[in-house]
């Protein structure tokens, strides 16, 4: 399809997509309320915490994460602001939800990592970051809760630099913290954006002064002044510089202080985020890189959604367009099949709320009806070409054996884990004897076990009982020289059990890491996988 070079150009230079990490209860989905909200995409901010409420966080679609309060899924949104469309991806909180952060990651081309001012850097904050290193994305860090009573600035700082081993260089800083703190100051130019309390869901109002002026004296004191000076001071002399070059190479971390609840210093945020947030960079293909720029279209598939609209049993396949420009109805061959699409049903997404699009550009975000013909990690292109690199799955750590109370409903069943498993939320395994009996799942966290149990439920109306398995760890076993894998002599012992995967892959079960260790040692001639790449036979 021919597209003019500079409208192509223009377009991709204005796209930013972006992916918000964070530990639970950081305030993440707020954040992303807050954004929708200063991006012009809702108008009222729904609150994660009024569970009670009519209305619920825009990001959190599904029944199970109204009723708790938490997101367990990747929500994908896109709204306009200062002239560039972004593409935000908000993230699982909960570490059960890990896999799906990290094939999202995938996707994205900057991240926000958002930091609670009272708890600091926390575990599953350290682990979406070092995701976010060995991926080269860049991070913007923003910390929150800066109305509550938390950790000095200073000391939040020098715990980032420590733990994650990445150098701050905050471009605004707070005065003040809870119920004293008064606003931030924005060092690049020089402002002094006033705090005030504001009703919830309300754009925040900021007043904003010179540091330099009398006024600013007798509105936060003599005391704040002195103190903020002297903190500029420091900062300006032994702080870490900031430079865009070395931002894009993950060198350093622009920081910036705010609270998303009460909407104060998320829109000055926004606008400095569409310069910090790159345009679509390149993507690496068969040992190559594909400028996004490129006339011919192309993607990748990240993620898979079922029953986003319960009412017609949907299945959405997410798309990271890679290069070129989409046209609704083009064709496309889907590279790991050789088999051509008709994407001749697109969409946009403000979480469930869909709109059809008639074009995209590199960078973009679509949501494409699927009858069930794609997975994750599939490659979608114009032409023949490499597939872009794959998403790998990652070891289970429990398991359970899946009981039905209605056999009637097994075909309703067998059609539920199927989709469930395709979303990658779970792993459907498979009895190596092919006889027919109780599926088996397995999952990276137990939360994702008890979502499957709700959706099955609540999707597709099977009352599921799920029996616990005593295995915690897992591994897919191949040998070096590629011959098959002799499963039934490998699982004489009473506690090693074999499954396999939807690709035919032995996976073994171990009951604790010591007894995998030991199993390990035992078969120096056998080849030990924590993460395989799709269709492929190992690692």
């Amino acid at each position: 399809m021919s597209v003019d070079q500079q409208t192509l150009t223009r377009e991709v230079e204005r796209r930013r997509t972006f992916a918000i990490i964070s530990h639970p209860d950081a305030g993440k989905t707020t954040l992303t309320e807050k954004l929708l909200l200063y991006g012009g995409a809702i108008h009222l901010a729904g609150s994660v915490k009024a569970r009670r409420a009519s209305r619920h966080a825009t990001s959190d679609w599904m029944a199970i994460e109204k009723e708790r309060g938490i997101s367990v899924a990747t929500s994908v949104m896109q709204f306009e602001h200062d002239g560039c469309r972004f593409n935000l991806l908000d993230t699982p909180g909960h570490n059960d939800f890990s896999e799906d952060t990290y094939r999202t990651l995938a996707a994205a081309d900057c991240a926000v990592m958002l930091i609670d001012v009272a708890k600091g850097v926390e575990p599953q904050t350290i682990k979406l970051f070092k995701v976010c290193r060995f991926r080269g994305i860049p991070i913007v860090t923003f910390v929150n809760k800066m109305d509550r009573e938390g950790k000095a600035p200073l000391e939040l700082l020098d715990e980032v630099e420590q733990v994650l081993g990445i150098p701050c260089a905050p471009l605004t800083w707070p005065v003040g913290m809870g119920k004293s703190f008064q606003g931030v100051y924005q060092r690049e130019s020089k402002r002094f954006l006033r705090f005030e309390r504001e009703e919830r869901g309300k754009r925040a109002a900021m007043e904003v002064v010179s540091l330099d002026e009398p006024a600013l004296e007798e509105a936060i004191g003599t005391g704040s002044l002195k103190h903020l000076k002297d903190e500029i001071a420091l900062l300006d002399d032994a702080g870490n510089r900031f430079t865009e070059d070395a931002f894009l190479k993950g060198e350093v971390t622009p920081v910036f202080f705010g609270s998303a609840m009460n909407n104060f210093g998320v829109e000055p945020f926004l606008d400095r985020f569409v310069s910090l947030c790159p345009p679509p960079h390149a993507r690496k293909v068969d040992g190559a890189e594909l400028d996004p720029r490129s006339p011919t279209f192309s993607g990748f598939v990240f993620k898979i959604q079922a029953n986003m609209d319960p009412r017609h049993r949907d299945r959405i396949a997410f798309l990271r367009i890679c290069s070129g420009r989409f046209e609704k109805g083009m064709e496309v061959k889907q590279l790991r099949t050789g088999k051509k699409l008709s994407l001749d049903r697109p969409m946009m997404f403000l979480a469930q709320e869909r709109t059809t699009v008639e074009e995209a550009w590199s960078g973009d975000i679509l949501g494409l009806w699927d009858p069930g013909n794609l997975r994750i990690g599939d490659t979608l292109a114009e032409k023949d070409m490499p597939s872009f690199e794959g998403i790998p799955s990652f070891s289970p750590e429990h398991f359970v054996r899946v009981r039905l109370g209605d056999p009637l409903k097994r075909k309703q069943l067998q059609k539920g884990l199927s989709q469930l498993a395709d979303e990658g939320a779970v792993q459907l395994l498979k009895e190596r004897d092919e006889l027919f009996v109780d599926p088996v799942l397995g999952a990276v966290g137990w939360l994702q076990v008890e979502v499957v149990q709700h959706r099955l439920k609540a999707e597709y109306g099977v009352e599921a009982k799920l029996d616990r398995l005593p295995y915690t760890q897992a591994r897919w076993v191949f040998a070096t020289d590629g011959s098959p894998v002799d499963v039934a002599a490998l699982t004489k012992a009473a506690s090693i059990e074999c499954f396999l995967d939807v690709e035919g892959r032995p996976l073994f079960l171990f009951e604790n890491d010591w007894m995998r260790r030991r199993f390990e040692e035992k078969h120096p001639d056998l080849l030990f996988v924590a993460a395989v790449q799709p269709g492929r036979a190992k690692a």
